[in-house]
């Protein structure tokens, strides 16, 4: 069970960015993509809706860690008048903020994967604690850099 769970968050986070490679607009959203399912499943395994277990937390840390190390190399200047981006102009005209922003998100996710150990985090509790930052940090990035809808 734990190595599917652990291949699962592999390919939801790898084949959409694989797929869009060549399109920053593209990539940026198949890694939001993957984030939004680890969070799916961080929300569901926090509120108690999908029973614990250390790998499935392990699973969507590791997702979530991938993501902030990487989301920030598809933002290249002109990519944000691309036709289907939601990405705010903010994030070009307030690039040290932007920077800082994800500076946060990876702190929180390595802090988070440094916490969860090589096996998960032990239990749901351990689990809130790792997690609830990185969601709070989602959340509060969406609201500064990203077109509301």
């Amino acid at each position: 069970m734990k190595k599917f769970v652990l291949a699962a968050a592999a390919v939801l986070f790898v084949m959409p960015a694989v797929q869009a490679a060549d399109d920053p607009v593209a990539t940026r959203k198949a890694i939001m993509q993957s984030v939004a399912a680890s969070a799916g499943l961080s929300g569901g395994l926090m509120k108690g809706e999908i029973a614990y277990s250390p790998a499935a937390g392990k699973a969507a840390i590791a997702s979530l860690n991938a993501a902030a190390l990487s989301h920030g190399s598809f933002f290249p200047a002109g990519s944000d008048t691309a036709a289907g981006t939601t990405a705010s102009p903010k994030i070009w005209s307030d690039a040290a903020g932007f920077a800082a922003a994800l500076a946060k998100f990876s702190a929180a996710t390595g802090a988070a994967a440094q916490a969860s150990g090589k096996d998960g985090p032990a239990d749901a509790e351990a689990f809130k604690a790792a997690v609830g930052p990185i969601l709070a940090n989602c959340k509060s990035c969406h609201e500064a850099y990203r077109v509301q809808k």
